[in-house]
C-alpha cells in the first residue's frame, strides 16, 4: 500500500508548514467562516436553486446560477432590500419566521432548516485553549470488547479512541487523527472508498452540521483553512454549505486484504460528552462482508500477537 502523504507535501499538515496556514487561513476561508456565516449560507443556497423548481420562467440565459435576490425576497414575502441586508451581513438577527420562509424557498429539509436557524443565533467565539477530551471509561471498555470496528470521534471528527479492528479497517481511524483530514489528504484512505466522491460530500455536509454555528472556533478555522489550501474538492464542497444529519448510513469499502465490504455505519451520541459519537461498522449477518470482517479481525489479532512477541524478544536481544 502507498504511504499517506504528510509533512511539507500539504501546507499545514502535521509536521509541515503550519505557519503558512496561520497566515493564509483568514484570507482563504474568511468569507465562509468568520465574517458572515448567515449571509454566505443564504447566498450559497440561493445559487443552487433552479428557478423552474420554484415555478419561475426564465427568458434567455442567465449569467449567474440560481435565483436572483429579488426573486428570493418575493417568494419569501420580504422586501428585496431586507434580503440584501441579510446576505451582506448588515442584519444578522432575522426572525425565525423569516428564516423558515427562506428555508421553504430554498427547499431545505429539517436538518438544513435547523442549521439555518442556528446561524442567526450564532455569536463570535472567543479564543480558547484546546483542552484534552476524555472518553468515558465505560465507552473505552466497550470498544475493547466489541467484535466490530468501533471508535469515538468528537464534533471536529477527531478520533479520540479506537479498537484494534477499526484501525485495521482504515488507516485513518487511529487516536489523534482527524477523519476529515484523512479522507481528503491520505491516499490510503481515499483508496478504500470506491464511492469516494459521494463519501466526501456527505462527510463535509455532516461536518457542517456537527460544528453548527460555531464556525469561529479557532481550531475549526485552522482545519478548514488547511483543507481549503490543500484540496480543491474540499474547497468546492465547503463553498456549497450543504448540511446533513449526523446519522448512520450504508458504506462500501475496498479493503486491500479482505476485498470489498458492504457495511453499515452507525453513529450513536455519548451522553454528557460534549458531542462525542460512538461510531460502529457492521455487516449483514451471514453475508460475504460479515465473513470478510471476521477474517479482518483474525488478521488484526495475529498482527497484534506478532507485534507483542517482537516487543518481548527485542529487550532480550539487547541484554548483554
Amino acid at each position: 500500500m502507498r504511504r499517506a502523504r504528510c509533512g511539507s507535501e500539504y501546507p499545514g499538515h502535521p509536521g509541515g508548514g503550519r505557519t503558512r496556514i496561520d497566515r493564509l487561513a483568514a484570507g482563504t476561508i474568511g468569507a465562509v467562516t468568520r465574517s458572515n456565516a448567515l449571509g454566505e449560507y443564504l447566498r450559497a443556497r440561493r445559487e443552487l436553486v433552479d428557478p423552474a423548481d420554484v415555478g419561475l420562467r426564465v427568458a434567455g440565459v442567465r449569467r449567474t446560477p440560481g435565483l436572483r435576490r429579488e426573486e428570493v425576497a418575493t417568494l419569501a414575502g420580504i422586501s428585496a432590500d431586507y434580503y440584501l441586508r441579510l446576505e451582506q451581513g448588515r442584519d444578522r438577527n432575522p426572525s425565525p419566521q423569516v428564516l423558515e420562509a427562506l428555508a421553504r424557498v430554498f427547499g431545505l429539509d429539517a436538518t438544513a432548516t435547523r442549521y439555518l436557524l442556528s446561524l442567526s443565533a450564532a455569536h463570535p467565539t472567543a479564543a480558547r485553549p484546546a483542552r484534552r477530551e476524555a472518553v468515558p471509561a465505560g465507552i473505552r471498555q466497550l470498544l475493547d470488547v466489541l467484535a466490530l470496528p468501533a471508535f469515538v470521534e468528537n464534533r471536529m471528527f477527531e478520533v479520540l479512541a479506537a479498537n484494534r479492528l477499526a484501525s485495521a479497517l482504515s488507516p485513518g481511524i487511529r487516536p489523534g487523527s482527524n477523519r476529515l483530514r484523512s479522507m481528503f489528504l491520505d491516499e490510503d484512505e481515499r483508496d478504500l472508498y470506491p464511492d469516494w466522491e459521494h463519501a466526501i460530500g456527505g462527510m463535509v455536509a455532516s461536518f457542517r452540521t456537527s460544528i453548527g454555528g460555531d464556525v469561529d472556533d479557532p481550531r475549526i478555522a485552522l482545519l478548514v483553512g488547511e483543507l481549503s489550501l490543500a484540496s480543491e474538492p474540499f474547497r468546492r464542497l465547503w463553498a456549497r454549505h450543504d448540511v446533513k444529519a449526523l446519522a448512520g448510513a450504508p458504506t462500501r469499502m475496498r479493503h486491500p486484504e479482505v476485498g470489498m465490504l458492504e457495511l453499515r455505519r452507525e453513529k450513536l451520541a455519548i451522553g454528557d460528552s460534549s458531542g462525542q459519537l460512538l461510531v460502529i461498522y457492521h455487516a449483514e449477518p451471514g453475508s460475504d462482508s460479515a465473513r470478510s470482517l471476521a477474517l479482518l479481525g483474525s488478521l488484526a489479532a495475529t498482527d497484534e500477537a506478532l507485534a507483542a512477541e517482537a516487543e518481548v524478544r527485542e529487550p532480550r536481544r539487547r541484554t548483554p
